[in-house]
């Protein structure tokens, strides 16, 4: 390495003050709105107390292994994720900016619906959607319009989005430790009591036992239906953040001596633990809510989704007493149980920006924020965005999300040899190793799984369209937008790198595998 190329590299690069504040950090990222009102009714809806079997054996089968994948080459290669899989070969870079603009595009929609939970903080207090909240938050709210109406801008859902939008430039301006860091010691604490008092108070509530029962009790007949265990490696993918670039990019941020394996246990089993939490939370109003209505839990609609948090709860609530407060407080956990993971979705964009153009931690945050916002407030602050949401987030997930999961795994599993050297420096720097069975999973289990989610829903999605969308609608804002994402990959791929150090990155200068003192790290 010439002393010339030395000189141009800056004397250090933005770390994490600690594995702590990682692992708070990693946490605050895996944690977010899916724990709240999606595990609890995809463990209803397959299985119930059995779904936990499966679910679990995807923890150690699927997540785990592809969170340690995600740790190990963004702590090796020291970047965001186009740089990080360009450090290994040239040709993985689009697959880099892939994963990088999906963070970018569900970044746009995922502030939107934590816009909405900001507004509903303020419609608790008074209780404002009445005796029909269904038709409050789709017609008096949202001003949902069905697809080809002229889209107007609604008023309230603009200003909450520019609010939302403010706070996440403002903290990822501020850099690792002064902005994500502080966010994360902030809203993490918060959402875990916040979340605490709801589930205290109501499991005190009448028909609570109902809910929770319905919630618990197996059906063993569903461990032998095929879709129950698809849902449960889907649920796990999706809810450890895995795949698509955060975890990669929070890792590259962590010093040399870091124990990766050991700090991936502790934010695998948090993410389950609040998961399991927010089940009982969840169940005990529908079971409080069901008593009310003299029906059962599994007659109620609306138990997952944006259904339980905007329809169902808000009804829950109109018959809760200390509604409004309970109200305040679960509007109020959305909103910081998203804000984190949305901070961990633009920091994949940010530091994406940041290594191409060579810019600042602070100007690489405002491009990005602004052209995020942007198309934020375009396309989601007007009466056309449930229904743009909708379509985006099936598609980008159930397509874009897993494919991103099934070419970086099917690479460094098998078009690279990588994986070896990988597993060496994970040993290297954590007291947890990992060994043949790490690299069957990474291989064979996980891409197996992967690959049947994504042939069955991508079929679906051919044969019988989403959602009773008109076809139009369909192929603009799913297969065409996808379709963008693609283009926009190789594009940026064939741009050229402003940081002279970009392309001379040796691992092997930085990593010494031999070097003992790397051997069980114990962090920092």
């Amino acid at each position: 390495m010439t002393s010339q190329t030395q000189s141009a590299r800056p004397k250090t690069r933005e770390s994490w003050s600690s594995r702590p504040a990682f692992i708070i950090a990693a946490i605050s990222s895996a944690i977010g709105l899916g724990n709240i009102w999606r595990f609890p009714g995809v463990a209803y809806e397959n299985g119930g107390g059995a779904f936990l079997i499966p679910y679990l054996i995807a923890l150690f089968t699927a997540g785990l292994p592809i969170l340690f994948l995600d740790f190990a080459v963004g702590h090796r290669f020291r970047a965001a994720p186009p740089l990080a899989l360009r450090r290994i070969t040239k040709k993985l870079e689009p697959l880099g900016w892939w994963q990088a603009i999906i963070c970018f595009i569900i970044s746009s929609y995922y502030a939107a619906i934590l816009a909405w939970a900001l507004c509903y903080v303020w419609f608790s207090l008074r209780q404002s959607w009445g005796d029909d909240a269904a038709t409050f938050f789709a017609v008096d709210f949202l001003k949902a319009t069905d697809p080809g109406v002229t889209p107007t801008v609604v008023p309230a859902i603009f200003i909450c989005l520019a609010v939302i939008w403010a706070g996440i430039i403002i903290f990822a301006a501020l850099g690792l430790r002064k902005g994500l860091q502080l966010a994360n010691r902030i809203t993490l604490p918060a959402l875990v009591v916040l979340f605490l008092l709801i589930v205290i108070y109501g499991v005190t509530l009448p028909g609570a036992a109902d809910g929770l029962n319905t919630f618990f009790t197996p059906s063993w007949e569903a461990l032998a239906d095929p879709t129950v265990w698809i849902a449960a490696y889907g649920h796990i993918f999706f809810s450890f953040s895995i795949a698509f670039g955060i975890m990669l990019t929070y890792s590259s941020y962590l010093k040399k001596r870091s124990d990766l394996t050991g700090s991936g246990v502790v934010v695998a089993f948090s993410n389950t633990s609040f998961e399991l939490l927010a089940g009982v939370g969840v169940f005990a109003a529908l079971g409080f809510l069901a008593n009310r209505q003299a029906t059962t839990v599994a007659e109620l609609e609306g138990i997952t989704g944006v259904g339980l948090a905007f329809i169902t709860f808000p009804t829950l609530l109109s018959e809760m007493p200390g509604g409004q407060i309970v109200g305040v407080l679960f509007f109020l956990s959305l909103v910081f149980a998203g804000f984190t993971s949305l901070l961990s979705l633009m920091q994949v964009v940010i530091g994406s920006v940041a290594d191409k153009t060579g810019w600042s931690t602070a100007r690489s945050a405002i491009f990005s924020g602004l052209i995020t916002g942007a198309l934020s407030l375009v396309l989601y602050s007007t009466s056309a965005g449930l229904s743009i949401l909708d379509v985006v987030d099936a598609f980008i997930n159930n397509v874009g999300v897993v494919a991103s999961a099934i070419a970086m795994i099917l690479a460094l599993g098998w078009g690279t040899k990588i994986l070896p050297t990988l597993a060496a420096h994970l040993n290297a720097v954590s007291s947890l190793h990992v060994g043949r069975l790490w690299s069957l999973m990474i291989k064979v289990v996980t891409p197996a799984i992967l690959i049947v989610i994504f042939v069955t829903g991508t079929w679906s999605y051919i044969v019988d369209g989403y959602g009773g969308y008109p076809t139009w609608f369909i192929m603009v804002a799913g297969w065409a937008m996808l379709g963008v994402v693609a283009a926009a990959s190789l594009l940026l791929s064939f741009s050229r790198y402003r940081r002279p150090f970009a392309e001379d990155y040796d691992p092997e200068t930085q990593f010494d595998l031999t070097d003992t003192s790397y051997h069980h790290a114990k962090g920092d």
